[in-house]
């Protein structure tokens, strides 16, 4: 049955950019996570992704490290969600506790939200959940805005990729 309603208004997912190089969202690092950030309300962010044995810890564990960097990520682009200025900024702190191991070749969900915005400074927190709701590892951070002159140097780098990309172009480079 036909809609008025403009297929901009329809409940489409909220992508963020994605990069090149990056080893967390980078489509073209062969070594990284390539996961794609989605906006689920102003200063909230989720990403579903499963974790393959090329990040692997002990047997059948994703490394504490891939975790961490996982977490780094989803908290600091919390700060770009719903925002009128998405502002990239930098991790000045970091700490995390691991309840439990995060399972290779199972589908989780991180996610990553602002708890208070100064500005120049901002505290996030974020989780990574199990399937069955298990929250294995929280997280929490410190993060800083990147000075200017660092920010132009970036966008004026063609090498950067920075930009949201679509299903197609997405799901070919996780291939």
């Amino acid at each position: 049955m036909p809609t008025d309603i403009p297929i901009s208004e329809i409940d489409m997912p909220d992508y963020q950019p994605n990069s090149n190089f990056c080893f967390v969202c980078g489509l073209k690092n062969e070594a990284g996570l390539k996961l794609r950030f989605e906006n689920t309300e102003p200063g909230h962010v989720q990403v579903q992704t499963r974790v393959c044995d090329k990040h692997q810890g002990y047997p059948g564990i994703v490394h504490g490290g891939v975790v961490a960097a996982m977490l780094d990520e989803t908290m600091g682009r919390s700060i770009m969600s719903g925002a009128s200025d998405t502002r990239l900024m930098f991790t000045a702190k970091m700490e995390l506790k691991y309840r439990v191991s995060v399972p290779l070749d199972t589908n989780i969900q991180v996610r990553g939200w602002v708890v208070k915005d100064k500005g120049r400074i901002a505290q996030v927190e974020g989780e990574v959940i199990l399937p069955d709701g298990t929250v294995a590892v929280e997280g929490s951070a410190t993060l800083v805005a990147i000075p200017t002159e660092e920010i132009a140097r970036l966008e004026h780098n063609e090498t950067l990729g920075w930009r949201v990309y679509t299903d197609e172009e997405y799901e070919n480079s996780r291939t």
